[in-house]
């Protein structure tokens, strides 16, 4: 297998375990085994020089948390790029941080085309007060949200966005429609779904799904997207 012909993520941490538990299970695990995608996970202690391993200081100015150092960070992404200097053929940066733009399905296709690309994304995970500011302008990193709130440390939010990208890239998934029937691929929510028992609790699943006729059933299908993206998210419609 050419490893370096494989579309890569890699991810910078303070907690690589954390990532790497969700990141060997289910479909992106499955994906990893059978090398159509390979994602990486790089602890930041490990390019401190302080002897504590301490990668983190008190904030210039005042207030309360620690904010993570530039170096080890800056360090990280030099060892992992092969690169020499900032500038230097670097994969697409992101920082996964609550002053981002929203990550949102327009955006991972682009992320998802640019890694079947350029073959490689890295995205930082901050913690406690944020990164030295001065480390995000030198590697010229974009920032991206999963939303309007804030949570303990990027981990989470880079898992989120690694899944995302991952399952439309080629072969993580059976087949493309496995990705372009979900909610927001096209604009609109998904219909609704439907499994065995056929009647269950006095409830019965719509006869238009039973009836065989494909047609019919991929009308049904649009008419609810169409009905349910209007009744919960008209915002979309837009």
């Amino acid at each position: 297998m050419c490893y370096d012909c494989l579309m890569k993520i890699d991810i910078l941490t303070l907690f690589p375990e954390m990532c790497e538990n969700y990141l060997t299970e289910s479909i992106i695990g499955r994906a990893r085994k059978a090398g159509f995608l390979d994602v990486n996970c790089h602890n930041i202690r490990d390019y401190t020089v302080d002897k504590h391993r301490r990668v983190d200081d008190k904030t210039y100015g005042g207030g309360t948390g620690m904010v993570m150092q530039a170096q080890p960070i800056y360090d990280c992404v030099m060892k992992i790029t092969g690169s020499s200097q900032a500038g230097e053929d670097m994969p697409r940066m992101i920082y996964m941080s609550p002053k981002g733009k929203t990550l949102t399905q327009a955006l991972v296709k682009e992320l998802a085309k640019e890694l079947t690309e350029k073959k490689r994304l890295l995205v930082l995970c901050g913690h406690y007060e944020g990164v030295d500011e001065r480390v995000l302008e030198e590697l010229a990193f974009e920032e991206i949200s999963i939303g309007d709130y804030v949570v303990t440390g990027g981990e989470l939010p880079a898992l989120i966005l690694t899944d995302a990208v991952a399952r439309l890239l080629d072969g993580v998934l059976p087949s493309e429609d496995a990705f372009t029937q979900d909610s927001h691929y096209n604009g609109l929510l998904e219909y609704p779904q439907y499994t065995r028992p056929e009647i269950w609790m006095g409830r019965s699943v719509p006869e238009v799904l039973i009836s065989g006729h494909h047609a019919n059933i991929e009308k049904w299908r649009n008419e609810q997207s169409e009905k349910i993206t209007k009744e919960k998210r008209p915002d979309l419609l837009k």
